[in-house]
């Protein structure tokens, strides 16, 4: 195996092991996000009923921010994943 693919297989092994960690890492994170958002909101309709619809258009608004950050990081580790600028500077850098 030549000095090059050597590098961007190691390139490779080293994103599936990032991709894995910040797909996990935003699962864990939107879960407890999720979770507290929910009881926090279930409190609050309990103590006031007649803030409930109110507080629940606000709580899916939060609620798709909490998901949106989570997204936009798997969206960034499945572009490293699939076309990696990491290899293309590693290729250029070799030529």
């Amino acid at each position: 195996m030549n000095n090059i693919a050597m590098h961007a297989a190691n390139i490779y092994a080293y994103t599936i092991i990032a991709t894995a960690i910040v797909i996990g890492l935003g699962a864990i994170g939107t879960a407890i996000g999720f979770g507290l958002l929910g009881g926090k909101f279930l409190e609050s309709a309990a103590r006031q009923p007649e803030m409930a619809s109110m507080l629940q258009t606000k709580m899916f608004i939060v609620a798709a921010f909490v998901d949106a950050v989570t997204m936009i990081g798997i969206g960034i580790m499945i572009w490293f994943s699939t076309a990696s600028p990491f290899v293309d500077a590693l290729k250029t850098l070799m030529i």
